[in-house]
């Protein structure tokens, strides 16, 4: 029982802390905050913060982690359906399964991902997301959705801009407040993903 309650009290605090650091991204932004800022404003002192993290760098780094491993996590558990999805002749609109769980994900974490992906945050965290779709699309061994053998244009090329097009989909999507829901909006990038921008626009029957 001990452990239990000291496992959430160690779960509270690294809350408070993450808060903490939404709220003061929000604020100042990340490049002025100081480890001061973030115990005063989650209301610990220096000796718990440090007990977890380094400095903030640390924090914002394990921060990003934890959610890519959960984007990691969702996207291992639903490529085999994104496969059989893209094998059948479902409707041109609708929404994979693994984009669903996604934005569900995000939804849970939208304020971490705004803050971090804002203006204020992190300016290295759209290429951590890049380096980790390559390795999600592209590097995950024999069950690998996208395969080099198949490729009509250079991988590189393709990955970056499946990214750029994801994240600034996401962006917007958090920008404004989060008006669609979570299957609205897999149902939009599925949409796009698929069929193109060309044909999302009309523009392509």
């Amino acid at each position: 029982m001990r452990e239990i309650n000291m496992d959430l009290r160690v779960i509270r605090t690294k809350n408070s802390i993450r808060n903490a650091l939404v709220e003061l991204i929000e604020e100042k932004g990340f490049e002025t905050i100081t480890v001061k800022d973030i115990t005063t404003k989650a209301k610990i002192n220096r000796g718990t913060f440090y007990a977890h993290y380094q400095d903030k760098f640390d924090l914002m780094t394990k921060c990003q982690e934890e959610i890519m491993q959960g984007m990691s996590d969702i996207a291992k558990q639903n490529i085999p359906d994104v496969i059989a999805e893209l094998g059948t002749d479902s409707p041109l609109n609708k929404p994979f399964t693994v984009f669903v769980s996604i934005f569900e994900y995000l939804n849970v974490n939208s304020e971490f991902m705004k803050a971090a992906l804002g203006p204020k945050g992190d300016l290295s965290f759209q290429t951590k997301i890049k380096d980790f779709m390559l390795k999600t699309l592209f590097e995950n061994d024999q069950n690998s959705l996208i395969k080099e053998e198949n490729l009509l244009v250079p991988g590189h090329f393709l990955i970056s801009y499946i990214a750029s097009a994801h994240i600034g989909v996401i962006q917007q999507w958090l920008d404004s407040e989060r008006k669609e829901s979570p299957q609205e909006m897999a149902r939009i990038l599925s949409t796009i993903t698929v069929n193109g921008p060309f044909f999302a626009a009309g523009l392509k029957k």
